[in-house]
């Protein structure tokens, strides 16, 4: 028997699309697994492939092979340091660094660095995520924070399930948007027949967005926006949804002659400022990064046209 923990990213998805993502196994498999009662959620057998799962669940799946991601310290280029302490850790994440090791991947991730550089980190979580409390996609640059200590991963995982976590974002998007200051409230689900793509859908995760626009160019516009809910690709698919895709973001809509004009290989999306209760003493704290040099200069064309 093999037991998983159920993770912020697959809350409310399939249990067999959540099992197969934490085991690598196909959904059909599991579905077998299903049907034959070799499955269980918090203890309780499950009858239906169609079961929702929530973030937190325990998940046993009998006679597991499982192809899982292993963590191999490996140290990546240009991670910093933000702030360290007993309880946690934040660093700048550059893009082109996964969060954690997972299957498919085999560029530098997080969990991996801090492994190669001396750095413990909480045990708890599914081993290849141990430690982490948040995630930044590939492409996104900027704050993250690991937990250190068990305590604190149980107050952060319990500060971002609450939405209590102060999540700061720089982004160019393409266009004016109209008007220059709201929020976007739509659910977000996973697209038909792509795994790695998330569309606005009914039924779909709740998820909002507030944004302001701080300057306009010549057919983009820099926004700041602020998270309540922090869904995978949440900035990206809302953004797209409301015809303003992010500069650069080839996935979701962004015009690819506009980012080869201005040299990026990626999204315009910077995590540019992080503030949450202290696990330990309870103050606010609140860390801040600027945008790295890729960002800035692509900003620096945009604003000479």
């Amino acid at each position: 028997m093999s037991v998983f923990w159920v993770p912020d990213g697959l809350d409310g998805e399939r249990i067999d699309t959540a099992a197969a993502r934490m085991t690598g196994w196909s959904r059909s498999r599991l579905a077998d697994h299903v049907t034959t009662g070799r499955v269980r959620l918090d203890g309780e057998p499950v009858t239906k492939t169609s079961l929702r799962v929530r973030a937190g669940q325990m998940l046993d799946i009998d006679e597991m092979d499982v192809a899982v991601a292993r963590v191999e310290p490996r140290l990546a280029d240009d991670v910093q340091v933000v702030y360290m302490d007993e309880s946690l850790v934040v660093i700048d994440k550059p893009a082109g660094v996964a969060a954690h090791p997972s299957l498919g991947w085999d560029g530098p991730d997080v969990v991996a660095h801090l492994a190669a550089a001396g750095i413990t980190v909480a045990t708890s979580g599914p081993p290849e995520r141990q430690g982490i409390v948040q995630r930044l996609d590939v492409g996104t640059s900027g704050l993250m924070v690991i937990a250190r200590s068990e305590a604190a991963y149980s107050s952060l995982k319990h500060q971002f399930r609450s939405h209590t976590v102060e999540k700061v974002y720089e982004a160019v998007v393409q266009g004016h948007p109209d008007p220059p200051a709201g929020t976007v409230d739509a659910p977000i689900a996973r697209a038909p027949g792509a795994q790695w793509r998330f569309t606005v859908r009914t039924g779909g995760r709740p998820s909002v967005t507030h944004y302001e626009t701080m300057e306009l160019m010549r057919g983009a516009s820099l926004l700041r926006l602020n998270l309540e809910t922090g869904r995978t690709h949440q900035i990206r698919v809302h953004m797209q949804a409301v015809k303003h895709p992010l500069v650069g973001d080839l996935t979701y809509g962004a015009d690819p002659v506009l980012a080869a004009r201005l040299k990026l290989t990626r999204q315009w999306l910077h995590a540019k400022e992080l503030g949450f209760e202290h696990p330990a003493t309870a103050e606010w704290v609140r860390f801040r990064s600027e945008p790295p040099d890729d960002l800035r200069q692509a900003l620096e064309l945009l604003r000479a046209c």
